[in-house]
């Protein structure tokens, strides 16, 4: 089955992980220091803060920023439920803003702009697929709004200007990701005292870590802050920082592969669109198409299936989900919804060739009636 993602891992993961077993120490210690460093170099970031998910990430900033019971926070439906999830972590309301088009798949500032209120206190921006938002756009707009600027980067680890576009990002580290720790994420935060709150609160509120009080010889700490068990071990940053030192070829990777699919997609699928008019800053990270509006997608789902081809959805509306839907049951968002019915995402990772790019649209074209030879495309 040729999956729509696949994790690289090897040798230097294996390696980097018998290093720490042998080392004796497994928690939260230098290595993930160490990736922290790492995370945030590669970014052109001051630094960054290591934990056990995005979730727990995205829960940490609206934490750390104040945002909670009677504040709204501004999210897309597509995405995944965590973003609105997080929202609710903190007692806030997540309004729930419509796409730009089934072109430009991104929160619409023009719905941001009308679904604010006196209660709306921030923006959680997701760039979908990998694909940068617009930052100064939605910088302008937060500005006039007053609002907070996060990003759910989830998507796009690696890309230049990710994580600049206001208070905090949150990145994920799972493994169907660019670049895996198995679990895992990562916050980068523009002000350092937002960033000492994060770290923090990531570990029960704790003001020192069980390495720190090893090494000043002091067991006594303190609380200081509601706090989480949001931490990541050594082993996991450790896998990390084999990963980090490849992302920026496998991003390349990624780009070369979409390349070859909007080109043979182009030729031999005309009627299936593809987001993101190329070029466009982006990670890719998926590879989303969307089918001609009569098509019904579970056949050619099947189809590919028996052709040896996954294939998934990014994403169902979360405002359909039932327990959004239960909570918001008046939420209409009709371009997402459109978009959610009618995109399906195709195989991208690393480990796929050109050739493999052809044989998904060879076998996209033959369950929409429009197959061509395989080996037909130079």
């Amino acid at each position: 089955m040729l999956l729509v993602s696949e994790p690289v891992l090897g040798p230097d993961e294996q390696t980097a992980l018998a290093s720490v077993i042998e080392s004796g120490w497994v928690t939260m210690g230098d290595r993930v220091r160490e990736f922290e460093q790492a995370f945030a170099h590669l970014h052109e970031a001051e630094d960054s803060i290591a934990v056990g998910s995005c979730t727990a990430a995205l829960h940490l900033i609206l934490h750390a920023l104040g945002i909670g019971p009677g504040d709204e926070v501004l999210v897309p439906s597509l995405t995944f439920v965590a973003t609105a999830n997080s929202v609710l972590y903190v007692g806030a309301r997540p309004v729930f803003v419509d796409i730009d088009s089934a072109e430009i798949p991104l929160m619409s500032l023009d719905d941001a702009e009308a679904k604010c209120t006196s209660r709306t206190k921030a923006i959680i921006l997701v760039h979908f697929a990998g694909y940068l938002a617009h930052r100064d756009t939605w910088q302008s707009f937060a500005r006039r709004k007053g609002l907070l600027l996060i990003e759910d980067a989830a998507h796009a680890p690696g890309l230049p200007a990710v994580g600049t576009f206001g208070e905090a990002a949150a990145f994920s580290f799972y493994g169907n990701k660019n670049m895996t720790t198995a679990e895992g994420g990562a916050i980068i935060a523009r002000s350092r005292a937002l960033r000492e709150t994060i770290r923090r609160a990531r570990s029960h509120g704790m003001t020192s870590s069980t390495r720190q009080r090893l090494t000043s010889r002091r067991p006594d700490y303190d609380v200081t802050i509601l706090g989480f068990n949001y931490r990541m071990d050594d082993l996991r940053a450790a896998v990390g920082l084999a990963q980090l030192k490849k992302l920026p070829e496998w991003n390349d990777t990624r780009r070369r592969l979409s390349l070859c699919y909007r080109q043979l997609m182009a030729e031999h699928c005309p009627a299936v669109m593809i987001p993101f008019a190329n070029p466009w800053p982006s990670a890719h990270h998926l590879m989303p198409v969307v089918l001609p509006t009569a098509t019904d997608r579970q056949p050619v789902i099947d189809r590919l299936r028996k052709r040896g081809i996954q294939t998934t959805i990014h994403y169902p509306a979360v405002h359909h989900l039932t327990f959004y839907r239960e909570l918001y049951p008046d939420t209409f968002l009709p371009r997402t919804e459109e978009f959610a019915q009618r995109e399906l995402t195709l195989p991208l990772h690393p480990r796929m060739n050109p050739a493999d790019v052809e044989q998904v649209v060879n076998s996209l074209a033959a369950a929409l009636g429009t197959e061509f030879p395989l080996g037909a495309i130079a």
